[in-house]
This record gives structure tokens, sequence and C-alpha cells, in this order.
């Protein structure tokens, strides 16, 4: 190897080993010992404790509050961020966060409770905060600390003549996110006849399964009806001229989501045996897989939220390369696909590096702004909003959207890395969705990454087959605008071919 090169994943290495480290960490601040009782008769008031806490100590480092607590008839919360608070106030010029533990109201015998939390640079003020606000009733907590997780920094660069890895040799790749239902003559519409040649196949459960048959023996029986169906769509894959990321959508220890299915957050973050499970599920599915090249990677998983990771488990750094050292131990060759935090977005970079393992493309997914792509999803009472256009004070444009995505951009040439754009989208009914479409997509092959949509043949608010009117619930008789824009890159594909 180039001795830059070794130098670089040498520093790198060092760099990231506290990232994989899940000991909880140095105490900046513990309360005295016995516990913090609090009541509150009025749901309109508060009983709050409040401690300043050694911000010089805290400053550019990730931090874990945690406690220990337990609650009795605690009043339902009038605004989601009300509640029983175990919370860090921090100041900092660019403005005050409030980030918190997700707790929940009623009636709980002890429980442990934690959360992860970055302090920035030119933080002036950190306090914790305590207690009960706008709800009635009684907590009390016990063990509260403050836990110096670690202190970020940026990698190295890359030397600037590093090879890009891109785990392929085509062109481009280019296609769409697919069902869990998807059949082989979908399949043949999106690779034969569009000429898509990538799938992004979801490993993904419902929040409806995942309640029918709960417990890691229920996520193990689901796992394994899934990787049947995998092994049958690879096969249909390899037929067609399509490579596959397998992508795990659904961890062991996630947590039921407003989109309907299991995500990767809440107990994934907070309990350990979650993230043992986790590793032996990868390492499953590297023995199975191990050699197959219609495979282009694996998605380690999808859009990771872990501002609730505990002291006890590995924050997304650490965990994405725990999981890729174990795959590699069986599978040494294979692609892997790494998404930061902050559901994948593309400011989950920021505060991210790069892994010291060879072999990985890094990925995204863009939805912003989120009031456009999303609107009327889980709102009908929103007004329609356009692209380009003015949306929440801000002018949504080609440059705006370049802006949103500069984290993604640096974090690419910072480290020369390939980004893969595993989702994007805009809802059906978003007034001018083909222009935003038109406009990202241009951006993504200006960049030379590849690039997935989201979705085939899922749900109809995402179809590409479907046209503007929200009303309409099966196919249009005519190609949309939508569609015409992805199918102008499809026809420029050429068929998947292993590397």
């Amino acid at each position: 190897m180039n001795p830059r090169l070794l130098l670089w994943s040498g520093l790198l290495t060092a760099r990231l080993a506290s990232a994989a480290d899940s000991s909880p960490g140095q105490a900046l601040f513990e309360t005295p010992p016995g516990p913090i009782v609090l009541t509150n008769a009025d749901a309109q008031g508060s009983a709050l404790r409040s401690f300043a806490l050694p911000v010089a100590a805290m400053r550019g480092a990730v931090v874990i509050v945690a406690a220990d607590l337990k609650a009795e008839q605690v009043s339902a919360k009038p605004q989601p961020w009300n509640g029983i608070k175990l919370m860090i106030k921090v100041e900092a010029p660019e403005g005050t966060t409030w980030p918190q533990a997700e707790i929940p109201v009623g009636t709980f015998p002890w429980r442990h409770y934690a959360t992860r939390v970055t302090i920035p640079s030119e933080a002036t003020a950190a306090t914790l905060v305590v207690g009960l606000e706008r709800v009635s009733g009684a907590v009390e907590f016990d063990q509260v600390r403050v836990l110096l997780r670690r202190v970020w920094q940026p990698a190295p660069p890359a030397p600037p003549t590093q090879p890009i890895f891109r785990g392929h040799v085509m062109p481009r790749l280019r296609g769409a996110m697919v069902s869990p239902h998807l059949t082989e003559a979908d399949l043949a519409v999106l690779a034969d006849e569009w000429h898509a040649n990538l799938i992004r196949w979801q490993l993904i459960r419902s929040n409806q399964e995942e309640a029918a048959d709960p417990g890691p023996d229920g996520y193990d029986r689901w796992l394994a009806g899934m990787l049947a169906k995998t092994d049958q769509v690879l096969g249909w894959a390899k037929r067609h001229g399509v490579m596959v990321v397998v992508d795990l959508h659904s961890p062991p220890g996630g947590k039921a989501s407003a989109g309907g299915y299991v995500a990767a957050m809440g107990s994934f973050f907070t309990d350990p045996a979650a993230q043992q499970h986790f590793l032996e599920v990868w390492r499953t599915m590297a023995r199975r897989f191990k050699g197959n090249p219609v495979i282009w990677g694996f998605d380690l998983v999808n859009e990771p939220v872990d501002d609730q990771a505990s002291e006890r488990c590995q924050d997304w750094q650490g965990l994405a390369l725990t999981a890729g050292q174990a795959i590699r131990v069986i599978d040494p060759g294979r692609t892997l696909i790494v998404e930061p935090p902050q559901w994948g977005s593309p400011a989950g970079w920021r505060g991210f590096n790069p892994l010291p393992l060879p072999g990985i493309v890094y990925s995204f997914h863009m939805y912003e702004p989120g009031r456009f792509t999303h609107q009327r999803v889980f709102d009908k009472r929103q007004t329609p909003v356009a692209y380009p256009g003015d949306i929440e004070g801000q002018r949504w444009d080609r440059a705006r959207l370049v802006q949103a995505m500069q984290p993604a951009i640096d974090f690419a040439r910072r480290y020369r890395v390939q980004m893969y754009v595993g989702e994007f989208s805009a809802i059906r009914w978003a007034p001018g969705a083909e222009r935003y479409l038109a406009a990202l997509t241009r951006i993504f092959e200006d960049q030379g990454w590849d690039w997935s949509y989201h979705a085939f043949r899922e749900w109809d608010g995402w179809s590409l087959e479907y046209d503007s009117d929200e009303n309409h619930h099966r196919p249009s008789p005519r190609p949309t605008a939508r569609f015409a824009v992805l199918e102008n890159w499809w026809r420029q594909n050429q068929p998947a071919t292993a590397p």
C-alpha cells in the first residue's frame, strides 16, 4: 500500500478507536446520593430542578445524560416536549437547544433512561433539568449522571490521489427502492422496460408484524421469511441484469414509527442485547450471501436515529464499525453501505467519520425540505407548497438543494468516497414534484453519485405510475411527468454486471 494511505488509515483507526467503545465514560456530573422526589398537583405548572454543568469540559463532546426513575400517575403531555424531563439546556451563539430523553407518562416502576447530546464547541452554558413540566403526578430520579462519551474530531482528509471505491464497474447504478411484495413481473417492468439497473431491497417489518410476534424470537421468525424471499429476488435480479442493495430497514430492538414500520431507534440504541442480536443478524446474512455477485452491497441499517443512545450501548458511529468488522470476518470482499445518523439525512454527516475499513460506500437520503416532499402525508390540513418557491420562509431552488446536501458533498470530497443516494422522492401531489426530481437527479449526476428512487410499486403516494391527484388510486393511462424525469436517466443505464 502507498505509505501515505497507510498513514491515513492508521490515523483514522486511532481517531475512531474510542467511537467503538461502549464503556460509559467519565462522569462530568452526578447528583448527590439518594432520590430526587418531585410532585406536581397543577398540570398547568411545573416542578423542576436545575443543575449547572461544567460546560468548559463539555465543549465539542458527545455526552450521555442518564438516570433511573419511576413515575406515579403522571398526566398526559399537552405537547410532545412536555412531561417528565431529563434534559440538558445547551446555550450557544447560534441558539439554545433542549435535547431530552424520551420518557412515557403514566405509572411505571424504576427504569433506566438516557439520551445522547452533542455539545457545540462554542457552547457558553449547559444546564441539567429534571422534573415535571406541564403535567401532574409524581416522579423520582436516582443516579442522575452526565457522562463524557467521547470528544469528536473530524478524521484527517484522504490523500488526493486515493482511488474512490465504488464497488461496481458500471458507469452508474440508477434504480429504485422496491416493495417487499415485489414480483418478478414487477421487476421485469422496472429493469427490462424502464432500464433501471439497481434495486434497494428492503428487509422491512411493519408495526403490525412486530406487535403480532414481538421479541427476539419473533424477529428471527420474521427475518427467516424475508431471507427466503431475498434468495428468490436475487435470482430474479440476476436474470434481469439488476444489482441489489440488501437494506436492513428494521433491525432487532427497533421502534414502531409513524411511517408504519419498525425503525432503527428505541431499544436498538438502549438495550445491549438488541445490539448483539443486530451483529448476529449480519453474521447470518454474511454467511448466507457470501460471494453472491448480484449484491452490490449490504446497507447496514436504514436511517439510524441514535439520539437516545444510552451509556450502556454503542452509538451509530461505534455500532456501524463493529457490524462492519463482524461482516468482514465472514465476507471480506463484500461492499458495505453506511448511512449517517439523524434519519440518514445529509446533515448526519456532520459529526460522523468514515469507518477504518476497506470497501465502503456511504449513503444518505434526500427529502429536504420535508414540508414540500411530505406535504399532506401526515396532516391533511396542510396547504400545498410548490417547488421551486418559498417554503417555510426560505427560497428553495437548485442552489438551496445543493446547500442542503453540502454535508454529503463535503464528506465525499474530504474522504474520497463514493456516495449513494439510497432514497429520494416527493409525494406525487406536491406541486412541481417533477421539477424537484429533475433538479435532484441533475445534482446527483454532476456529483457522480449512484441513486435509487423511493419507491417502485410500494405505496401509490410515491409511485411514478400515478398522477398528481391524491384522490386517484389507479395507475395513470399516460406516463406522468415525474416518470419522464427518471426514465430519462434510466435509459442511459447499462445492464448491471458483477465487478
